[in-house]
């Protein structure tokens, strides 16, 4: 299984449409709101990493009020 933690920034004033959007997309387990330079976190389970990065292009970029993204993988134990 695949791990990704990813960093979000939005659009002013868009980051409860972006978290409510992103807490409807399946490979999504978490989502939480930030302080700083990103607005919002997701963690994302994927059956591996090209699932995980189609995930990250194809549902969470394509989102109105997304901007930009950083993207963290990691593995579990």
């Amino acid at each position: 299984m695949a791990i990704g933690f990813v960093l979000i920034k939005t659009a002013p004033a868009a980051e409860r449409e972006v978290y409510r959007i992103l807490k409807d997309i399946d490979e999504v387990v978490e989502v939480h709101s930030l302080f700083g330079e990103f607005d919002l976190i997701t963690k994302i389970h994927a059956d591996n990493f090209n699932k995980l990065g189609q995930v990250v292009v194809d549902k969470i970029r394509s989102i109105e009020g997304v901007e930009d993204t950083k993207t963290l993988t990691g593995i579990e134990f």
